[in-house]
């Protein structure tokens, strides 16, 4: 028996008010909730892009980071990124690193459905080869790390919303994404810290 993944619902602030049901957060009035943001990359740089599948309820078909997800209750934002990693590309993370703390966005679809998350950015490097799994992930690409946030920041790559907003300040970390420096936990919202 699976039990129903639940979302850390928080207030603008960063604490957390409680949870709900993930299946109940996506819609037109899209509470604000704890997320996290992930970007793969190996040891030339590139980038692994990800484009989400075609049945995801927010963004469908769209380009975008390496992988995003939920933490469950009580999980480390850390550990989310890795346990996620492993399902949506079966890639086994040694760790990830915290790169912005407190990053946040709220998005609408055409069809006015709303994301609207709590997201801290993390960067992983792997060595490994990638094993979409099709529930979550069409398609991926690795791309020189330059060559994507040229392509982003000038709007000649159409990605999800929040991949879009994230590059910029990514940008800002340096040149080489494998030199970035990374945040201190305890820039982390209070519903995120471990």
């Amino acid at each position: 028996m699976t039990t129903e993944e639940h979302v850390v619902l928080v207030d603008r602030a960063g604490r957390a008010l409680g949870t709900a049901p993930k299946t109940s957060v996506h819609g037109r009035e899209t509470p604000l909730h704890l997320a996290f943001s992930s970007y793969v990359f190996d040891g030339e740089g590139r980038v692994l892009l990800t484009k989400r599948a075609d049945h995801k309820i927010t963004w469908p078909g769209v380009w975008t980071n390496s992988c995003c997800g939920h933490p469950m209750p009580g999980e480390a934002l850390d550990h989310a990124v890795v346990r996620r990693l492993s399902y949506e590309l079966g890639l086994v993370a040694e760790r990830a690193d915290l790169l912005l703390p407190d990053f946040s966005y709220r998005a609408v679809m055409a069809n006015g459905i709303v994301e609207h998350e709590l997201c801290p950015v993390y960067r992983v490097l792997v060595d490994a080869p990638v094993a979409p799994n099709p529930d979550e992930v069409g398609e991926t690409w690795w791309m020189p790390w330059k060559e994507f946030a040229d392509a982003a920041r000038n709007g000649l790559l159409a990605i999800s919303p929040w991949c879009r907003e994230q590059v910029p300040l990514l940008i800002e970390l340096g040149s080489d994404p494998l030199t970035w420096t990374p945040a201190s936990l305890d820039e982390l919202p209070p519903a995120a810290r471990p």
